[in-house]
Order: C-alpha cells, then sequence, then structure tokens
C-alpha cells in the first residue's frame, strides 16, 4: 500500500485489482494470500478485550493512536478470515480517524463480498468493520 493513497483511493485499487480475476475461487485465493501476509500477532493481545464478537471464527484486533492516525493490528485462526482482515486493513489502517469515518465500505458491494461469503463471514466482516469504525468514533 502506498502512504500517499487515500482510503477511497485503496478501496478504488482494490476493486481494480479484483477484476484482474475470472472467478470467485481466484478471488478466494488472492483474499487467502492477502491474509497469509499480515504481520504476526503477539499472542498477549489474544485476549477477551481485542476479541471481535460475532465472528465464527476467532479474530482478534488491536489498535493504538500514533499521533492523528490509528494503527490496527488484527489476526484469525481462519484464512478467508485473515484474508479478510488484511483488505479492511489496507483500506482502514494508519488513517486519521476523520478520514475512517468518513469513508463509507463500498468496497463489499463493488467486489461483491456480501453476495459471495456465507452469512457467518459476512457477519464477521462487518464485526470487524464496526469495530474499526468504533474506535474512529463512528457509531
Amino acid at each position: 500500500m502506498s502512504a500517499e493513497l487515500t482510503a477511497e483511493q485503496a478501496q478504488q485499487e482494490l476493486v481494480e485489482e479484483f477484476e484482474m480475476f475470472d472467478n470467485w475461487m481466484d478471488r478466494y485465493q488472492y483474499i487467502i494470500d492477502m491474509g497469509k501476509q499480515l504481520p504476526d500477532f503477539p499472542d498477549t493481545w489474544k485476549t477477551d478485550e481485542h476479541k471481535i464478537k460475532g465472528c465464527q471464527s476467532n479474530v482478534w484486533m488491536h489498535h493504538e493512536v500514533e499521533g492523528e492516525r490509528l494503527h490496527f493490528e488484527a489476526t484469525s485462526d481462519a484464512a478467508i478470515v485473515s484474508g479478510l482482515i488484511a483488505v479492511l486493513l489496507r483500506i482502514y489502517n494508519d488513517r486519521p480517524a476523520e478520514e475512517i469515518r468518513n469513508t463509507e465500505p463500498h468496497f463489499l458491494a463493488d467486489l461483491g463480498l456480501d453476495n459471495h461469503l456465507s452469512p457467518t463471514r459476512s457477519n464477521g466482516l462487518h464485526a470487524m468493520l464496526q469495530r474499526i469504525f468504533q474506535v474512529a468514533g463512528k457509531q
């Protein structure tokens, strides 16, 4: 991710990358591959405080405030969910809270994620997104 990209531009770039794939099996594999590149998540952060409720698999998300920017790290024990974390972080990580609040997640519809994920994965994705917005002060 280029630091110069806005969250909106990061969404558009992601949508363009997904247009390269002809089918959803390839898209799922790309999402899984993105998840494999997440940084290591310390076991000390795998606590109830950091756990995302509403996910079928285990998901933990930690955040820190760095100046005006919010830095998120997250992990899951499921490969596809780790990839969804990577997608969310690519768009919302290391951004000012105001930019996060003002960037609607239209990539969900643009990529067709809501239509192609199982209901439990979709619920988990929305729970992760809700946590990011909650941290950024968007209710």
